[in-house]
């Protein structure tokens, strides 16, 4: 043990182990047995894009060391804090005294892996794991005998054995003293067949100067648990008395009221020991995020009042609060590229916030118990502009957060109007759903929320808001595009200590007529996969991909001297040589793409073969008129201004490895969709056809 606690917090020799904090930790009088609970931070190898798509950088596990010195045994225990409900891991290791020489140690290891999903990369999840966990075997005794040497060399070569002290030391001797944790409250069946009430019981086992926070002083009583907390059987009663009593003794804060500790119960089957350990872990995200207080201390930008297409509207039949949320006609790009991913995580707690405050209030309206609410998303609109990457991203995230700090709070989810590209978004979004959250999901294509079985079976037909055919006006914004003046660069965001994913991928380029800007990709192994994608901010550009066997010239930046133009909203790169030649030097492998102003483009390549690949964004000049060679007026016009020469794009470009690629939401073909209008059918260019047909 000496040498193995050395690990920690870090250690040197295992590089994807970045840190640890101490959870728990408990010591017995005696000093026989000590338990530590440490939450280690490590940093997985694993492809960028698997990082990218599941939102973390870092994954997070749990490990338990359980060391007896009566017994001479160390069991530890790891697992997996991070994606628990799509991945399970579970790791145990123990050192015991061997049974026939009691100064051999006996070592055993024995691990176990469960992939429920995990966003279409089962098999590299697994693959990833297995080599972790081999490495870990391997380096495991050579790092155990690297901390043994480390202690020879301090002169620490014994350790006495344990002895049972003469007299037990009182807690109230030591520096630290700690706060004794009452054993869990056991019900027996004899009680409840005997009528003994459960408040006698708690009330037999907490101290009367802790009062009950929260909740009426009848609690636990018949008309409490039937006006509050629903029908709940004498075991799932007991394990709420059994998990508040823990809480009001070791939990130092705001203790959640029972309605809310039962959501984590309900959210875990009622088993206390794994609705303790998310409910604790959720706590503590409130109390760091001051979560308690969003709803008083935080307004909302402006541009998410207005572009948000999202409200609370009355509720459902059964009296639950009804949030409409209207997706398709929302941009939301455009609210990540204005806000950034942290502003729009914050709207969403906030919203999640109100809605329990809206279920406490019909709580009391109708008269029973309401703890979860109804959305209703209409997908009218949705089209491939919502499927770009940073948003879903953000998403995906969003989704994280909100299925571990708000479980069993989704009522129902409503989704009307789904469109043929929302297969694409549900396999996407799905595996990060708990499955009980999935089962309340009820989808409907076209106008079929309007026949049987449809909106008028969980809503009167009174608030059915206008826009679904209904008679009632809704007041949730219309949504529409954020103006791209709205937009803020990474350097804006990152001033208001905004976290904006996009801020360290995407690139800013300046295109003058004449000057293209190009960015060389090489690649080593044939069929990796280029994919792109870019908005033009200004003008209109010409997209082309060229490859070449030889690498070009270092690149240089164009002086633009000739303009006297500088460009300090992006720079501006040319890699092929005036020299070379078309069909010669290097080739053209995708067809040539005009993007007009304003338009977002998403895209792929797979390639054919190694070498050098070159991304072009060139000046797209106006044709003359097709009847005369003389110019038109208007280009003549155009030709006399310098900054109609000009254009700018933002763009971002990533290369994947084929196997990578298979189920990557950059399969799609490439698209560019216009900000003219959000809910237009989405064009599909057939320059990368190639891409989506090798990656299904």
């Amino acid at each position: 043990l000496q040498a193995y606690e050395r690990r920690f917090p870090t250690c040197p020799l295992i590089p994807m182990f970045v840190a640890s904090d101490t959870v728990s930790e408990y010591k017995s009088e005696d000093e026989a047995i000590h338990v530590i609970e440490r939450r280690c931070k490590l940093d997985i190898d694993a492809p960028r894009l698997l990082k990218k798509i599941a939102g973390v950088d870092y994954v997070y596990f749990i490990q338990k060391n359980s060391l007896n010195r009566r017994e001479r045994t160390l069991h530890i225990e790891a697992y997996n804090e991070t994606f628990s409900n799509r991945v399970i891991i579970n790791e145990h290791c123990s050192y015991t005294v061997h049974p026939d020489n009691e100064d051999w140690t006996c070592f055993e290891q024995s691990a176990s892996l469960d992939i429920k999903s995990f966003f279409g990369f089962e098999s590299t999840v697994e693959k990833i794991a297995m080599k972790q966990y081999t490495s870990n075997i391997k380096k495991g005794k050579e790092i155990i005998e690297y901390y043994l040497k480390q202690l020879e060399e301090e002169g620490i070569t014994f350790v006495p054995r344990w002895t049972p002290p003469v007299a037990c030391k009182s807690e109230s001797s030591t520096s630290h003293p700690r706060r004794p944790v009452s054993p869990a409250i056991n019900i027996p069946e004899s009680a409840t067949k005997e009528g003994l009430n459960n408040k006698e019981i708690l009330n037999s086992s907490s101290s009367p100067s802790e009062p009950t926070a929260g909740t009426p002083d009848d609690k636990l009583d018949a008309d409490y648990i039937k006006r509050y907390l629903g029908d709940l059987t004498p075991m799932q009663e007991s394990c709420l008395i059994r998990l508040r009593q823990w809480l009001q003794e070791t939990h130092k804060g705001k203790i959640p009221k029972d309605e809310h500790i039962l959501r984590f119960l309900r959210a875990r089957d009622f088993n206390i020991d794994k609705a303790r350990e998310i409910l604790c872990q959720s706590l503590t995200w409130r109390k760091q995020h001051q979560v308690d207080y969003i709803l008083d201390t935080w307004n909302p930008p402006q541009v998410l009042q207005d572009y948000y297409a999202g409200g609370w509207h009355h509720h459902d039949k059964d009296g639950r609060p009804l949030y409409v949320l209207r997706l398709g006609q929302m941009d939301t790009k455009g609210l990540v590229r204005a806000l950034g991913e942290e502003a729009l995580l914050r709207y969403v707690l906030s919203i999640n916030e109100e809605g329990l405050r809206r279920c406490e209030e019909n709580t009391k309206v109708f008269g029973r118990p309401i703890s979860s609410w109804t959305c209703l998303v209409d997908l009218e609109g949705l089209n491939m502009r919502h499927l770009w990457r940073p948003g879903v991203k953000a998403l995906l995230r969003i989704i994280e957060v909100v299925e571990a700090n708000y479980p069993e709070t989704l009522g129902r989810l409503l989704i009307l109007r789904a469109p043929r590209v929302f297969p694409v978004l549900w396999t996407l979004v799905s595996p990060f759903i708990d499955d009980n959250t999935r089962k309340k999901f009820l989808i409907y294509a076209g106008n079929d929320y309007q026949g049987p079985g449809g909106l008028l079976d969980y809503i009167d037909k009174e608030i059915i808001p206008d826009f679904l055919g209904g008679e009632c006006m809704c007041e949730v914004p219309e949504g529409g595009l954020v103006p791209k003046s709205l937009y803020r660069t990474a350097e804006e965001l990152e001033n208001e200590d905004i976290k904006l994913w996009t801020e360290t991928i995407y690139q800013s380029a300046s295109v003058f007529k004449g000057a293209p800007h190009e960015v060389l990709i090489q690649i080593v192994d044939a069929s990796s996969v280029i994919t792109w994608d870019f908005d033009v901010c200004k003008g209109d550009i010409v997209f082309n991909i060229f490859h070449s066997k030889r690498a070009p010239q270092p690149p240089k930046k164009d002086s633009l001297g000739a303009h006297s133009i500088t460009s300090p909203g992006g720079n501006n790169v040319q890699l092929i040589d005036k020299v070379w030649q078309l069909g010669r030097d290097y080739s053209m492998v995708e067809s040539p793409l005009i993007c007009k102003e304003g338009e977002s483009v998403q895209g792929s390549h797979v390639t054919r073969w190694p070498g050098f690949y070159i991304l072009q964004w060139k000046f797209h000049s106006m044709p003359a008129c097709a009847t005369t060679n003389l110019p038109r007026v208007d280009d003549v016009l155009a030709s006399l201004q310098v900054s109609s020469h000009k254009c700018k794009v933002m763009y971002y470009t990533e290369v994947i490895g084929s196997e990578d690629f298979r189920g990557s939401m950059t399969s799609l073909e490439s698209s560019h969709s216009g900000f003219s209008q959000l809910s237009a059918a989405t064009t599909s260019s057939s320059q990368s056809h190639s891409s989506s047909m090798i990656s299904r």
